[in-house]
């Protein structure tokens, strides 16, 4: 663990979202063109995102030289690539951390935020997780206003889960997403920065985690938390811009790498040969990876 923690936190690279779940998976499909009509229910649903996940785990593009991790769902966690169970897949033959999406989705929206939904079976997820050499977990929530009660509860929230996950031996990834559409999105930043340090300073030394993040709206608004000794790294989401803009503008942040989801697939599809399918996929793993900054 000491080693895979050193790594996430010095090397060059990026991480791969490949978390979609529930009411994101038809999305997913439909964007890499698998419509509606070629599947009945959740298990079929969940087979053909296995199959594109795997189809871009198992591509050459794929490897350890620009991902240091990937965020796989509970499902993709319990399905196989080539016999082996994705978690082992990806850090034995490919190298790379596996991270698990943990939350069970978002609340309804209550003083200008949605909370994660209650996860009752957390306990026995994160067991699991440990039985399938899982190295860390994500957990997102949504700040829609610059309402301070509300962020300052989904920052306690998250960090609340995430010592619980940190006592269970994993590295927590919390997800104070800020809408990037939101009227008062630089005040929400200022405030969340805020917040995220006190709960930050509270940690003791055994006790870290790791930030993802919306883009800043002024860039370089969170690079005083890259710096934080209990931060391992801080991680961008894509967060609705395209490749193209989500690379622009982690560029000018500082110490920040990504963790792009659609910005990572969003050139991907069904129908390319391998040969389409493998060079897309480069395009996209080596721009993201040139984006994601790290200050010399």
């Amino acid at each position: 663990m000491n080693s895979q923690l050193e790594r996430m936190k010095t090397k060059k690279g990026f991480i791969a979202a490949l978390d979609q779940s529930g009411g994101s998976t038809p999305k997913a499909l439909l964007h890499y063109g698998v419509l509606e009509s070629a599947y009945t229910n959740d298990e079929e649903m969940f087979n053909l995102v296995h199959k594109m996940r795997t189809r871009i785990i198992t591509s050459p593009a794929f490897n350890s030289e620009y991902i240091l991790g990937a965020i796989l769902f509970e499902q993709t966690m319990d399905s196989k690539i080539e016999g082996m169970y994705t978690a082992d897949y990806l850090a034995q033959k490919k190298d790379i951390l596996p991270f698990l999406k943990i939350d069970k989705g978002l609340a309804d929206q209550a003083n200008g935020v949605q909370l994660m939904k209650p996860i009752p079976d957390l306990d026995e997820i994160l067991r699991r997780a440990n039985e399938r050499n899982i190295f860390g977990t994500k957990m997102r929530s949504v700040i829609k206003e610059a309402n301070r009660d509300g962020i300052k509860e989904v920052v306690e929230q998250q960090f609340e889960i995430g010592k619980q996950i940190i006592a269970a031996g994993l590295v927590p990834i919390i997800e104070p997403e800020v809408d990037i559409y939101s009227q008062d999105r630089e005040q929400s930043e200022a405030i969340l920065k805020e917040e995220l340090l006190k709960h930050l300073n509270d940690l003791n030394e055994n006790e870290n985690v790791m930030l993802k993040l919306s883009i800043p709206a002024i860039a370089n608004t969170y690079k005083e938390l890259t710096t934080h000794p209990r931060v391992v790294r801080v991680v961008a989401l894509s967060g609705g811009y395209s490749r193209e803009e989500a690379n622009q503008k982690l560029k000018e942040n500082d110490n920040i790498i990504a963790s792009f989801s659609r910005a990572l697939s969003e050139e991907l599809n069904v129908n390319q040969s391998e040969e389409e399918f493998n060079q897309s996929l480069k395009e996209a793993v080596t721009s993201i990876y040139e984006a994601s900054t790290v200050k010399e």
